[in-house]
């Protein structure tokens, strides 16, 4: 039984790459940061591409001359402290200096220092070919070298002076001061300071001849990409060992080099892991949270697509002399030189990690709970734990009601009012006495909030994203949610019943008669949209609603099975679905707050256990209905089976949960752990031809589309293999599509060998 449930989660999810995403500092699209005056700038920032870095600095550098505008001048206080001596941070420097600013440039190695330590000759992709990036200096060379020289002839034109130091910390005095903390040095003082530092921060080098070769990476993002192949891993800490575990999980063969006699850094875990796959290299070892951001994907992808496992060789007591193309030479151990064969090397010496630079400059980073945020996380779960119960008829309902608070007393309000306005509120056949009934009851604020939401940030999220895709999808949820989901069951709905609009049996079959509100059950409108068993109340009825199990049956067995087929399940998660509504505009700036990783995509599965306990209750329900002594199930089934399900997914998971933690964890965590819904669609989405189909040549690797994806897939382990991605998961939200820098990604459609029928022609990137 385990095994196959095992095969089942493998086929159905676990067999898709799950990669981790990097830390980085919490900075808005315009570079500011939590720390006023405090702006980040290059890749940091956003994308890692030169022009995106040129094009930050300087626009940054322009909004600092900008505000310095009749600024009175304090002695001994800047108008700006550039921190680093790359390309945003000089493209920073050019602006302010034709501004006439009084400003400094730190650099802790030399100016531009990563492209220097780029290999020889490498190709320069200055993505996006049509982009010219604000400021003055700008970029045309396509090699490493020829850039280099173009850079700096710019900038020694310019007469920029680039002080060595390295920045510990700034610190905010006051309204607008600032103090750039030294290692070595007096504080600077300044009234605004750009951060450009990179995202790597200073790799240590290994500083021998050949690790310039192109076979040299300072990072790892795709073991699998090694399988087969000779790699070296240099180094002692939990990088190096973290490395080495992940290139023999993906099936490389690994010389991993340490120049002391034992490992003394290294966590015991990770050391516990290296020794089981020493004894044995099919061990399934798999490190789901890496202590490096150098190891940026899963450990175990290569294991659950039935890879041979690599293995291991330790040269402890060594040192690498060189690097050659086809060779390593060893230094030490018991011969003078070693020759090893070698494809590929990873030196992973340590670093100075920026993040310690923002946590001590006050700059949250983002996805990092601190203290604050979980007290702020747990004060708004209580919020949502109030908010649902009053919703769903719970303690508080009933305290409303017991006490007759607004809004459950507003017929009598109204009433008391006297005039026309008291008989018309009185009178149900009328817009404003449809609208006492319906605003008496705490489920219409609600919904009505929900809809204001939806509409609200929908429409800014059109605004900030500026795509066809964008527009028509957007607009698609935002009426989906205000008509059939909030106007027909509170408004339409009654109104018609009232006149005559909506025949006696139509209205028996879908809305029963009842003796409070309306007269008839008008919510099960919702089912025209929330479909079984994401909704399950006009199923679970004591006597059958047969107009329902027809409508649920063609929603959830033809329509949705067929969507998914041709569109993914974004064709109903992406565009139809409430909840995805409020995700794709209130968590538009969210997303990429969703955890990634091996043991969050395991977490995915819980929403097959609650699918089973809905198809169980299902059964029971169909039992009971056709077994004319089924009297025991009619017993027990409401309120030991449905009260507990409503109570337990829909209210504590699908609201206390899925909203409380929103502004933490992202949007789509009801949608992706615990949505019986989306875990039928799963199952329907590993038969359709829907993918993601990726340009490989254009892939740069920067990851921006595994991390905005509040679905926690790692879309970039397709990306830059080239294969289409058809993760199940997937609600077609275009954010990868739309975040990618190069233009990589587009929605299609595949056959099931992976070769292209179509690309869709509603463009999802900008």
């Amino acid at each position: 039984m385990l095994a196959a449930l095992r095969r089942y989660a493998d086929w159905l999810h676990l067999r898709w790459p799950a990669g981790t995403v990097e830390a980085l500092p919490e900075v808005q699209e315009d570079g500011t940061t939590a720390v006023p005056g405090l702006f980040i700038a290059g890749d940091l920032g956003g994308t890692p591409l030169l022009k995106f870095a040129l094009d930050s600095g300087a626009k940054l550098a322009q909004r600092v001359a900008c505000e310095s505008a009749g600024r009175a001048t304090i002695a001994g206080r800047l108008d700006l402290v550039i921190v680093g001596g790359g390309v945003a941070g000089m493209a920073a420097a050019l602006e302010v200096k034709r501004a006439g600013l009084r400003f400094e440039v730190l650099e802790a190695a030399q100016p531009f220092f990563t492209i220097v330590n780029f290999p020889k000759a490498k190709p320069i992709f200055t993505y996006p070919l049509a982009m010219t990036p604000s400021g003055s200096l700008q970029v045309r060379a396509e090699v490493k070298e020829e850039l280099v020289e173009e850079l700096d002839r710019q900038v020694r034109s310019a007469g920029i002076e680039v002080r060595s130091g390295r920045a510990e910390r700034v610190e905010r005095r006051g309204t607008d001061h600032l103090v750039v903390h030294l290692s070595d040095g007096e504080p600077i003082e300044a009234h605004a300071v750009i951060v450009a530092i990179g995202r790597s921060g200073d790799f240590r080098l290994l500083r021998v001849p050949g690790e310039e070769l192109p076979k040299v990476y300072n990072r790892l993002h795709d073991p699998m990409e090694y399988a087969g192949r000779k790699a070296m891993v240099v180094g002692g800490g939990d990088s190096a060992l973290e490395v080495a575990i992940a290139l023999a999980q993906g099936g490389a063969d690994v010389t991993l080099s340490y120049r002391r006699a034992e490992f003394a850094r290294p966590k015991p875990e990770n050391h516990a892991r290296l020794q089981k796959l020493l004894s044995d290299p099919n061990a399934a070892i798999g490190i789901e949270h890496p202590s490096s951001e150098r190891v940026a994907t899963a450990m175990t992808a290569a294991m659950r697509a039935g890879r041979p496992a690599g293995r291991i060789t330790l040269r402890m007591g060594t040192e690498v002399a060189r690097i050659e193309a086809d060779h390593v030479v060893l230094r030490g151990g018991e011969a003078a030189e070693e020759r090893v064969p070698n494809d590929v090397v990873f030196p992973m010496l340590g670093r100075e990690a920026p993040l310690a630079f923002f946590r001590r400059s006050g700059v949250p980073i983002a996805g990092e709970m601190t203290p604050a945020r979980w007290a702020a996380m747990t004060a708004f779960l209580l919020f949502c734990t109030w908010l649902y119960d009053w919703k769903s008829g719970g303690f508080f309902t009933a305290l409303w009601y017991r006490q007759k608070w607004f809004p459950v007393n507003l017929p009598d309000l109204l009433a008391a009012t006297g005039g026309a306005l008291a008989v018309a509120s009185a009178d149900p056949s009328t817009l404003l006495g449809t609208l006492a009934i319906s605003a008496s009851g705490p489920s219409f604020y609600v919904t009505l909030a929900y809809s204001l939401i939806v509409c609200s940030f929908g429409i800014a999220r059109i605004r900030r994203r500026r795509t066809p895709y964008i527009t028509v999808q957007t607009w698609t949820l935002m009426l989906v949610q205000v008509i059939p989901l909030f106007l027909l069951p509170e408004l339409i709905l009654p109104l018609m019943d009232q006149h005559h609009g909506i025949s006696k049996g139509v209205a028996d079959a879908l809305f029963p008669a009842v003796d409070y509100g309306h007269g008839r059950e008008f919510w099960r409108a919702y089912g025209f949209i929330l479909a079984w068993p994401l909704n399950v109340y006009n199923i679970f009825t004591q006597e059958p609603l047969w107009a329902w199990i027809g409508i649920g049956f063609v929603q959830t067995c033809v329509i949705i099975p067929l969507g998914i087929w041709r569109f993914g399940k974004g064709f109903y998660c992406g565009w139809i679905c409430s909840c995805g509504a409020l995700a794709e505009t209130l968590g538009d700036t969210h997303r990429h707050k969703m955890p990634h990783g091996p043991g969050w995509n395991r977490l995915n599965l819980a929403g097959q256990g609650v699918l089973g306990i809905a198809v169980i209750m299902l059964i029971l329900r169909v039992v009971s209905w056709a077994w004319p002594g089924a009297d025991p199930i009619d017993a027990v089934f409401d309120p030991w089976l449905k009260t507990p399900y409503k109570w337990i997914v829909d209210v504590f998971l699908a609201g206390v949960v899925g909203y409380g933690v929103y502004f933490w964890y992202s949007g789509r965590a009801w949608c992706r752990f615990f949505c019986p819904l989306a875990a039928l669609m799963h199952i329907y989405a590993r038969f359709s031809r829907f993918a993601i189909v990726p340009e490989k040549k254009k892939c740069i690797s920067c990851t921006q589309c595994t991390t905005v994806c509040h679905m926690g897939i790692d879309v970039m382990s397709f990306a830059n293999k080239g294969v289409p991605m058809q993760d199940p998961e997937c609600v077609r939200c275009s954010a990868c599509v739309h975040v990618c820098p190069t233009g990589v990604l587009q929605f299609g459609q595949v056959r099931g060998d992976g070769s292209l029928i179509s690309v869709d022609s509603l463009m999802a990137s900008p």
